[in-house]
């Protein structure tokens, strides 16, 4: 069985339901959702949302306390 390819660039998200793999209408949902259409990412983030990565945090030492120095 295979999946069906996500499209990264719809030409219509605003029509199609993305939170299933059946990608109902917006007005006619058969997963039982009912409520509300699942909004495509490309709505949510923008349209460059598939090449967004996670920022990368710098390793920091630990801050030093007055304590850890040794007296002479």
């Amino acid at each position: 069985m295979s999946h069906k390819k996500f499209p990264i660039h719809p030409a219509r998200p605003e029509l199609i339901c993305w939170g299933c793999d059946r990608y109902c209408a917006a007005d006619a949902m058969a997963c039982g959702n009912g409520s509300d259409r699942t909004q495509h990412p490309s709505e949510l983030f923008g349209p460059d949302w598939a090449e967004w990565e996670p920022p990368v945090e710098q390793r920091r030492d630990p801050p030093s306390h007055p304590s850890d120095k040794s007296t002479g």
